[in-house]
């Protein structure tokens, strides 16, 4: 038996050709559902509609946009000015209620306790070679990761400070 629409060899008592998914009942003609099948053998390759990606370390969402526009300034200070900023905001913050403002000063926390560590350990260990070496490249970093959450900052949001994110204090 042959399909009257793509033109298939089918088996003996096929009710829809596995080609084009057309009917093969001669007096019921079923359009074919789905994606068809050219005759020439080619199939339309299947739409694929990925999952939309999810970070989970932005918190962008979490926050009012009043919140986060008044707040704003204090945030940024936290990462510009280091501990005189976290300080200055911890206390805009002790007259205003503001969860956006709590996870900047958390962010920009973890970052000046883990660069004073680093100092610390450097300074310690500076009688070695590789250790103040190590230390200044992990100091750098470090300004580099405030440097990235002041400009997300900047633009409105509100991201965990990468390489920091996994360090158990301050959660």
């Amino acid at each position: 038996m042959i399909c009257n629409n793509c033109g298939h060899q089918l088996e003996n008592g096929a009710v829809f050709c596995p080609n084009c998914g057309q009917s093969v009942n001669q007096g019921n003609q079923v359009p074919p559902q789905g994606n068809p099948v050219p005759p020439q053998g080619n199939p339309v390759p299947p739409q694929y509609n990925p999952a939309p990606v999810v970070d989970p370390y932005d918190h962008t969402a979490e926050f009012d946009p009043k919140d986060v526009h008044d707040n704003k300034i204090f945030a940024i200070l936290c990462y510009l000015t280091g501990l005189v900023g976290i300080v200055v905001a911890l206390l805009a913050r002790s007259s205003v209620n503001s969860p956006y403002l709590s996870f900047h000063i958390k962010q920009a926390l973890k970052i000046s306790i883990t660069t004073t560590l680093v100092s610390i350990l450097t300074v310690l260990l500076c009688w070695t070679c590789i250790v103040p070496v190590a230390g200044g490249v992990c100091v750098t970093i470090l300004e580099v990761v405030s440097i990235i959450c002041f400009f997300q900052t900047c633009s409105n949001k509100s991201v965990e400070a990468p390489i920091v994110r996994s360090l158990p204090f301050l959660k």
